[in-house]
């Protein structure tokens, strides 16, 4: 067994030797690898960086090596997550192949499962949507009425999912269907894997207010579904769908780029928060101490949230630290639309540009981007279903 430092001065000599240049600095959108070839990254080195990282197993660095992780122990991920941040390396490979599907067959999925999808998952062959939300199930997910109706050796599915997020561009869906209409809201569902090009699968985009579409609204009509591509057991798919959804919420899979693709490096502006107040006021210093103090604030937050989300590794027996990622979705959640506000309070009325030449690319891009994050105070569970988490399962409290 190679020791620690050993270990860090081997990973250390490969990154330097590896990493392209490129993936060296802040993530420009579209250059982002999702899996799969209808959303293709605008950047070739990407492609490089992927390849050679998935051939480390270091896409998914703690999976096993039988499914194209490396295999790490937990204080090697940790050394290996320390070495990435020190270069900045952008992540090789980010959705939710990597960090919500990929996580759960580990637990759930049957010996088939795992060979076909998590060494895909691994390379970046895929990209996978989830089907979750319905027009009428929204936070109140267990009501869920896209029904698979048993046709011996496979489904037959019928609904309707929305907020898919990347559904245009996916290969696959997981996806949670109703299986036995009689019972209980909580059971009867079961957890179904299937190609986006399946027949009877049809995808309509969903333009949002600050002009882009992320997300789509999904239509299943009589889409056959087989058995073998159903995880877990039938009618107790609400245990899986609760476990990815861990997954999640914990955000522990973006500490292994530093966070490059996730919402706390997207809101990061092009200089740190002090010197864009400077930048705007055209001074040397923060004369307004409001401001100043608000600014330090917000730093410290980031920096314990961060901290927490490290130490949460370290901590847990698992890789996902069960009901306390509601903790994580939750500070994450509120910290975003702070921080993007008090952006917005540094522009002043520069913060307000939609479009035009008055306006930096920047400007426009952060306009558009905090109309954007007030809704991941929902995505994922909202912060009303979270704190109802934190406070049952964490803390104990009766209902």
């Amino acid at each position: 067994m190679v020791d620690l430092e050993t270990f860090r001065h081997e990973t250390r000599g490969w990154l330097e030797q590896n990493c392209p240049e490129s993936m060296r600095t802040r993530m420009v959108p579209g250059e982002d690898i999702v899996g799969g070839r209808k959303r293709m990254s605008t950047n070739p080195d990407a492609y490089v960086w992927l390849q050679r990282m998935a051939e480390k197993g270091w896409t998914a660095p703690t999976w096993p090596k039988e499914y194209g992780g490396a295999g790490l122990r937990k204080d090697e991920f940790l050394v290996l997550l320390d070495e990435l941040q020190i270069i900045k390396a952008r992540p090789p490979l980010v959705g939710m192949g990597i960090s919500m599907i990929g996580p759960t067959l580990l637990e759930y999925g049957t010996d088939a499962q795992k060979l076909r999808h998590l060494p895909a998952i691994v390379r970046g062959d895929l990209a996978w949507c989830q089907g979750y939300s319905e027009p009428g199930a929204g936070s109140d997910l267990a009501s869920l009425q896209t029904r698979a109706e048993d046709q011996g050796d496979y489904y037959l599915v019928n609904g309707s999912k929305i907020w898919t997020s990347g559904a245009l561009h996916a290969d696959w869906i997981f996806c949670l269907v109703r299986t036995d209409m009689q019972a209980p809201k909580h059971e009867g569902i079961s957890f179904l894997l299937f190609s986006m090009d399946s027949p009877g699968v049809s995808v309509r985009p969903i333009e949002m207010l600050n002009g882009s579409s992320p997300f789509c609204q999904t239509f299943f009509e009589d889409v056959e579904v087989p058995k073998i591509d159903r995880v877990h057991k039938q009618n107790q798919g609400w245990s899986v769908a609760k476990r990815l959804l861990q997954h999640e919420r914990s955000g522990l899979e973006s500490l292994a780029s530093a966070d490059k693709a996730g919402p706390l490096q997207r809101i990061k502006p092009s200089m740190p928060l002090s010197a864009l107040a400077k930048h705007y006021a055209n001074a040397s210093e923060i004369t307004d101490l409001v401001l100043r103090d608000e600014i330090i604030s917000n730093d410290m937050r980031k920096r314990a949230f961060t901290l927490t989300q490290a130490r949460a590794v370290v901590e847990s027996e698992a890789n996902t630290p069960g009901a306390t990622t509601s903790i994580f979705n939750y500070i994450e959640a509120e910290y975003v639309k702070d921080q993007l506000e008090l952006q917005n309070r540094i522009r002043g009325t520069q913060a307000f540009g939609w479009e035009g030449d008055s306006f930096t690319e920047e400007e426009i891009s952060m306009c558009r981007l905090n109309l954007e994050a007030k809704s991941i105070s929902i995505a994922g569970g909202s912060n009303e279903i979270q704190l109802n988490i934190i406070a049952k399962r964490v803390l104990g409290l009766p209902d």
